[in-house]
C-alpha cells in the first residue's frame, strides 16, 4: 500500500482539481486585474460581463488546462513534502500528534519552497494564457472577431521565443517570498484544528468514564470552514506580492524592469497608488477562500476513502474475512 505521504499527495492533487474547476473564472479575473496598470475600477460582475462581451463565455476559462495541471502538481508536491516533513518532525520527538506553531511553519517552509521551484513554469504558462488576449480585446472594435486563445503548447513556444528557457522562472523571487502564503495558511489551519479537537475532546471526556479515552473527529464542514478561514488570513496578508508575481509571470515589459520584489511594490505605489497593490483583491479573496475550503474538505475525504480502499484491498488479498462493521463509515456513506 502507498505511504501516507503519497496518498495525501494524490488526494491533494484531486481536491485541487475539483476546487480549481469550480472557482477558475474568479482566478482568471483576479489575474487580469492584478496585471492591469490602468486606474480603472470594475466590480467582479462588470469584469465578467466585459470579458463575455469581448471574448465570449469561454473567455472566462482561458488558461484552465494549464491551471488544472498546475494545481494538480502544486498540491500533489506540496502535500507530499508537507506530510513527509510533518511525519519527520513528529517522529523526532515524544508527545502529541499536533504540530506546534513553529513546527507547522517549518513544515510549510520546506513544502512551499520545493513546490514553488518545481511548479513555477506552469504558473508562468497559466498567467500568460490568462492575459494574452488583454491587448487584443481592449483595442478591438465592437463586432470584431474574438481574440485568439493559444493552447498550452503554443503558449510554451511563444514564451520560449520571447524569453528563452529562463522565462519559465519569471517571478520566482516574489513566488518564493509567497511561500509564506501556504506556510501561514497551513499554520493557521493546523493550530485552529488543534484547538477545535482539544475543545471537543475535552467536552466528550467530560461526559463520563465511558468516554475517558475518546478523541474528537472533525467533520467535512469543519475542514471546509477551517480551510476558508486559514486562506482568508494568508491571502489578505500576502496579496501585494501576488500582484507583483502575476505581473512578472505575465511577462509585461515594465514589470520585468522591477529590480526586486520590494522595488516592484514601491514602483506600483509610486505609479498607481496604494490601491495598485490590491487590484483584483475582491475576486481573489473570494476565489482563494472558496478554493481552499473545497480543497481542505475534498482532500481529507479523498484521502480517507483512498486509504480505506487500500486497506480493504490488502485484507482481501490476505484472504481476510471482511466484516461489514469493520468498514469505516467514511466508505459506506
Amino acid at each position: 500500500m502507498p505511504s501516507d505521504s503519497v496518498i495525501h499527495a494524490v488526494a491533494g492533487a484531486a481536491g485541487g482539481i475539483i476546487a480549481m474547476s469550480v472557482s477558475y473564472p474568479l482566478i482568471f479575473l483576479s489575474t487580469r486585474a492584478a496585471v492591469e496598470t490602468k486606474k480603472e475600477h470594475k466590480s467582479t460582475y462588470e469584469a465578467i460581463i466585459d470579458v463575455i462581451k469581448r471574448e465570449g463565455f469561454l473567455g472566462l476559462y482561458s488558461g484552465l488546462n494549464s491551471s488544472l495541471l498546475g494545481i494538480a502538481i502544486t498540491n500533489g508536491v506540496y502535500y507530499y513534502f508537507y506530510e513527509r516533513s510533518r511525519g519527520a518532525i513528529l517522529s523526532s520527538r515524544a508527545g502529541g500528534k499536533g504540530l506546534s506553531t513553529t513546527e507547522s511553519m517549518l513544515a510549510g517552509l520546506i513544502a512551499g519552497s520545493s513546490t514553488t521551484i518545481i511548479s513555477n513554469p506552469i504558473w508562468v504558462i497559466q498567467t500568460s494564457q490568462a492575459v494574452q488576449s488583454m491587448s487584443q480585446s481592449s483595442s478591438a472594435e465592437p463586432g470584431s472577431p474574438k481574440p485568439k486563445r493559444l493552447g498550452i503548447v503554443q503558449t510554451i513556444k511563444y514564451i520560449l521565443r520571447k524569453g528563452g528557457i529562463g522565462a519559465f522562472w519569471r517571478g520566482i523571487g516574489p513566488a518564493l517570498i509567497l511561500v509564506v502564503n501556504p506556510m501561514l495558511q497551513y499554520t493557521v489551519f493546523e493550530q485552529l484544528k488543534n484547538i477545535l479537537v482539544r475543545r471537543r475532546t475535552a467536552r466528550l471526556r467530560a461526559a463520563g468514564p465511558a468516554a475517558a479515552a475518546a478523541i474528537a473527529v472533525l467533520s467535512d464542514w469543519d475542514y471546509f470552514l477551517l480551510g476558508a478561514i486559514s486562506k482568508l488570513v494568508a491571502t489578505s496578508t500576502t496579496y501585494p506580492y501576488i500582484v507583483v508575481k502575476s505581473r512578472l509571470q505575465a511577462g509585461q515589459a515594465h514589470a520585468l524592469k522591477y529590480k526586486s520584489s520590494l522595488d516592484g511594490l514601491l514602483t506600483i505605489i509610486r505609479e498607481e497608488g496604494i490601491e495598485g497593490l490590491y487590484k483584483g483583491v475582491g475576486s481573489k479573496l473570494l476565489q482563494s477562500v472558496l478554493t481552499a475550503a473545497i480543497l481542505f474538505m475534498g482532500q481529507r475525504r479523498i484521502y480517507e476513502i483512498t486509504k480505506q480502499v487500500g486497506e480493504i484491498r490488502i485484507w482481501c488479498e490476505g484472504g481476510a474475512q471482511l466484516d461489514s462493521k469493520a468498514v469505516s463509515p467514511v466508505l459506506i456513506k
